[in-house]
Parts: C-alpha cells; sequence; structure tokens
C-alpha cells in the first residue's frame, strides 16, 4: 500500500483510480480462468476391479500352468507364478476351470485349474469351454519291421547226467564156520599142521647127519 501511495503522489488523481480499475479487473479475470480451467478439467474416478484370481502359495510348485483350454489336453500357453492376480472372466460348469484375461494367449485369454487359485470378489459366469483337441496320434512301430531286428537267443543244451554203477563190496566167507560144518575143529587142525612141520624138521636134521 505504501507504494501505490508514492506511486498516486507521482501521478494525476484520475489516472491513479483508472490503474486500480484495471488491475482489479485483472484479478477478477484471473480467478475466473482459474474457475473455468476447474470446469474443463476431466475428473478422474478409480474404475472398479472385477472378480480376479490369485495364485496360491505352495511349497511344492513355484507356477502354474495356464492352458488354451480347460482341460491338460489342451496346449500350455504359460505360467503363473505365486501371488500373481489375473482378471477372471468366467469359469466351467463343474468350477473346476476358470478363465482368464492373458494376453500372450491366443484371443487374450486362457484357462487356470480352480484348486490352484483364490477368487476374489464376487461370482463368476458359467463359460462355454471349447472343443476338445484331437489327441495326438502316437507313431507306431511296423511290426514286420521291428520282427527283423529282434535276435532269438539259441538254447543252451544242458549237460547231461550219467548215473554212476554201484560199488561192488567183496564179502569174504568166515572159515571157522566152513571148518564148524565140516565137523573138525579148528585147534586140532593146527596141532596136526604142527606135529608134521616138527616131524619134518626131525627128519630133516637125521639125514643131515
Amino acid at each position: 500500500m505504501e507504494q501505490l501511495r508514492k506511486i498516486g503522489k507521482r501521478i494525476p488523481s484520475g489516472s491513479f483510480i483508472l490503474l486500480l480499475l484495471f488491475m482489479l479487473a485483472g484479478i477478477q479475470q484471473v480467478f475466473a480462468l482459474d474457475d473455468v480451467a476447474q470446469e474443463l478439467l476431466p475428473t478422474v474416478t478409480g474404475t472398479p476391479l472385477g472378480p480376479q484370481i490369485k495364485v496360491l502359495v505352495n511349497e511344492a510348485e513355484e507356477q502354474i500352468n495356464v492352458r488354451s483350454g480347460p482341460h491338460v489336453t489342451f496346449e500350455k500357453v504359460g505360467v503363473l507364478i505365486k501371488n500373481q492376480s489375473a482378471p477372471a472372466i468366467g469359469k466351467t460348469a463343474s468350477g473346476e476351470w476358470i478363465l482368464i484375461e492373458y494376453p500372450i494367449a491366443a484371443g487374450g485369454q486362457a484357462w487356470v485349474y480352480a484348486p490352484l487359485v483364490s477368487i476374489s470378489p464376487g461370482d463368476l459366469p458359467i463359460i462355454e469351454p471349447p472343443a476338445t483337441p484331437t489327441p495326438v496320434v502316437t507313431p507306431t512301430i511296423d511290426p514286420t519291421m521291428a520282427a527283423r531286428f529282434i535276435i532269438s537267443p539259441m538254447p543252451t543244451r544242458l549237460a547231461t547226467f550219467t548215473e554212476v554203477a554201484p560199488l561192488v563190496i567183496p564179502t569174504f566167507e568166515d572159515l571157522s564156520t566152513v571148518t564148524q560144518q565140516a565137523g573138525i575143529p579148528v585147534g586140532m587142525i593146527i596141532l596136526v599142521v604142527g606135529a608134521i612141520g616138527l616131524f619134518l624138521g626131525l627128519f630133516t636134521i637125521a639125514q643131515g647127519r
């Protein structure tokens, strides 16, 4: 205000009043432009999130598979890691599989196994699943060609066993029994033989003299 008074003393009073009016008009124009700018700026409001799935924490698995259809026979198109979230679109009639938004899949949608994720908030609509893919044909081997590479082992002839003839043990007849059967005692035979030997010895001595 002191500066305005000094300026007022230097210029005529009429010009000073006009200067004040111009200043007031400029201030009002600034406030008016501010109000217009606030009206023109769009109001930013948060878009409410729909149902979301979140991968459950599992110590055995670090990730879950994302497939092109609601079955393990469908092609695997990616994975989701622990605690990762994705917008949920729908589910199968049994509730075992959930359709999610998955940008890298064909059509931007894919399926996850429901027991491996949690859903919040709200319920999901039932989605008609795609047709089950045709099973991949497993190549088979021509049996005729395979038979050419099968080598049948030659049977090994086992050694034959020839039974050994039984061992014949000779038996000796007891002479005492034979002598006793003839009726001559063994002792008598020994005495007779000894007497004959003694007689022959004496005869030989006598001839030598």
